[in-house]
């Protein structure tokens, strides 16, 4: 599993594991939790990179669009149940 190390808005570094990635509406999402096995705390990100960036940017999805991508994460992955 790969692992990224994320900056957040406060300087301070975040490292997640990746466990999948998706394209949904022209938009990318990557699915990420904390741990590499076992229960963990896990986050949908979307990219909203802007083009010709070295490095991606991402925030987290909430509401509405959290239940549709955390859908199509939960069919992707067969194990998994998104809470």
């Amino acid at each position: 599993m790969e692992k990224i190390k994320f900056t957040l808005d406060t300087q301070e570094s975040v490292e997640f594991y990746v466990l999948e990635q998706t394209k949904l509406g022209g938009n990318q999402y990557i699915l990420v939790t904390d741990t590499q096995e076992g229960d963990g705390e896990a986050l949908i990100l979307k990219e909203i990179s802007e083009p010709g960036l070295k490095e991606s940017v991402y925030e987290t999805v909430e509401d509405t669009e959290l239940e549709a991508v955390a859908a199509v994460f939960e069919n992707l992955l067969d194990d998994i149940e998104l809470t």
